[in-house]
């Protein structure tokens, strides 16, 4: 099978590769569409995990069902089906203590593009299919299917992380398509006022539609400055990093009130250490939770998520600025989300005939 990977940190192309064989609970599908994340180019240009070779990358799609092992129970070939991005060993100590998402080790239960074969590629494998995969619901489009893989369920985890209540003031960093879903999520989890961060015009409008009500640029100065200016001094009861780098937690933590609340999502790919300002935390006592994880995986969490998007209580159509037809559109994408033009959200490219 073809595929198209990570030569070298830098380096990226089409290679050929055994298709993967199915254990026997596990799955190999094909793609119906894929995404391109990030991650992705924080993976292949700035090395963030680390050296790969020969790797395939993403970690973002929709599939159909080709291949199931004898043990797999509630799946069959020719089943279209929602893969997400996180893909745990259900049967792990790490999964029964609650946190599936690491099972194996710290991150392990991000498998695609970090240690086997991502989804870009004419086959991929999905371990544990029965805890993995859902079904694709039918009402549901294969492009708008890629958001629910890693977008949604990352976004949405930020507002869980910040433990956004009715009628707080949240403060969203970022607002790519990870942060335009923690808006969304933090609106239906009943925010009554919220602030995003964020410049380009595209991004803006979309929050706008997701709930956002205030808009601050970082380059009309600090976010902590502004902030405090909108709300009186007071500052915000939660905020969500979806955006920046290890220095956008002095911001956050500055913007918030004591007794508040910082969900991160963001993939900090660079930097040594997190700042995080004495003082304006309290000089250690200040009660201002800092907050950071890897989005829960899981068949559950994608049936749940795909049952919002199918009874048309989420629209994540505004993520999907653009859209290719065929895998020789791949690297245009996977370029384009590189050097993020003003227009863009996220790329797709379809697969399916």
């Amino acid at each position: 099978m073809k595929g198209y990977a990570m030569l070298k940190i830098g380096e990226s192309g089409w290679i050929e590769k055994d298709r993967p064989e199915c254990g026997p609970l596990d799955a190999i599908c094909k793609p119906l569409a894929v995404a391109i994340c990030t991650s992705d180019v924080h993976t292949l240009w700035e090395g963030a995990i680390g050296e790969r070779h020969n790797m395939i990358l993403g970690h973002e799609c929709c599939a159909e069902v080709v291949e199931v092992g004898s043990l797999v129970k509630d799946f069959k070939p020719g089943d279209r089906v929602l893969v997400p991005a996180i893909t745990p060993d259900w049967n792990s100590l790490e999964a029964q203590a609650g946190y599936s998402m690491h099972s194996g080790g710290m991150l392990a239960g991000w498998k695609f593009s970090n240690f086997k074969d991502g989804v870009f590629s004419e086959f991929f494998h999905v371990n544990d299919a029965d805890g993995n995969l859902a079904l694709l619901p039918s009402n549901i489009d294969p492009v708008d299917a890629c958001m629910l893989s890693d977008m949604v369920p990352t976004g949405f985890h930020g507002v869980e992380l910040a433990d956004v209540q009715f009628g707080d003031t949240v403060l969203v960093i970022g607002i790519g398509p990870v942060g335009l879903m923690s808006v969304a999520g933090a609106n239906m989890r009943g925010a009554s006022r919220i602030i995003a961060v964020g410049t380009r015009p595209v991004c803006v409008e979309a929050a706008r539609g997701y709930g956002a009500v205030d808009f601050i640029s970082y380059k009309d100065g600090s976010i902590e400055d502004q902030v405090l200016a909108m709300t009186g001094g007071k500052g915000v009861d939660k905020v969500i990093v979806a955006g920046g780098g290890c220095e956008t937690f002095e911001s956050a933590v500055k913007a918030l009130k004591p007794g508040g609340k910082i969900g991160n999502v963001n993939y900090l790919g660079s930097g040594t250490y997190v700042n995080i300002p004495r003082a304006e935390w309290g000089v250690g006592m200040g009660h201002k939770q800092i907050n950071g994880g890897l989005m829960p995986g899981g068949r559950l969490r994608m049936e749940k998520l795909g049952a919002l998007v199918s009874a048309g209580k989420l629209d994540v159509h505004p993520l999907v600025s653009h859209v290719f037809d065929g895998w020789e559109h791949l690297e245009e994408a996977l370029f384009l989300m590189r050097d993020k033009p003003k227009d863009l959200i996220k790329p797709v490219v379809k697969i399916e005939d």
